[in-house]
């Protein structure tokens, strides 16, 4: 956990319109991952989640896809990625996502009606796009029992609680933004 909250203390920030972003190998791909960072963030969501009252993982394009895959060889839990693209595929729920830098389409494919869905997300902010991934799994007739954000900037998963107060939603590492500067807040949450 110190390696983590030490490397996004450090992570480069970039402006995208009045939006402070921070470049992080577990938010963007880049620098190179460490794998002992993705292994304590595997073991930590592993701990955060009861394992059994869920059947399928959820992560969301294109970080979902590094975060979800360790977490389901170690569980034994199938996976799927909420894409940016359209497959056509029978059942496919078209959600429509923005955050405070962008907007776009996503899809959802092969979940089923009575599923139990476990999310995890790279950066929950204001909270937007998981508001548009939960609505769209409770239109496919599936169920979120549990969200795991590696990192929890902003107000969103205060927000996201208030607004479903029957899922699990929690963070790995809690930060905000002061201009240019990341500022870690607690250790733990």
């Amino acid at each position: 956990m110190q390696r983590l909250r030490e490397s996004l203390a450090k992570a480069p920030i970039i402006w995208k319109g009045d939006y402070p972003y921070f470049i992080h190998p577990i938010t963007d791909g880049v620098p190179r991952m460490s794998p002992d960072i993705l292994q304590a963030i595997t073991d930590l969501s592993r701990e955060r989640i009861d394992w059994s009252n869920v059947d399928l993982l959820l992560g969301i394009e294109a970080m979902g896809l590094p975060l979800t895959a360790p977490l389901s060889m170690s569980t034994g839990i199938p996976l799927v990625i909420a894409r940016k693209r359209t497959y056509g595929l029978e059942g496919e729920v078209k959600i429509d996502q923005s955050t405070g830098y962008s907007k776009g389409a996503m899809f959802l494919n092969d979940i089923k009606k009575g599923e139990r869905i476990a999310i995890i997300d790279d950066v929950l902010s204001t909270g937007g796009t998981l508001e548009a991934v939960i609505e769209g799994v409770l239109r496919a007739g599936a169920k979120v029992t549990h969200i795991v954000a590696v990192v929890e900037k902003g107000d969103g998963l205060n927000r996201l609680r208030g607004l479903y107060p029957d899922i699990s939603i929690q963070s790995l590492v809690r930060l905000r933004m002061d201009g240019e500067t990341i500022v870690l807040l607690d250790e733990e949450v």
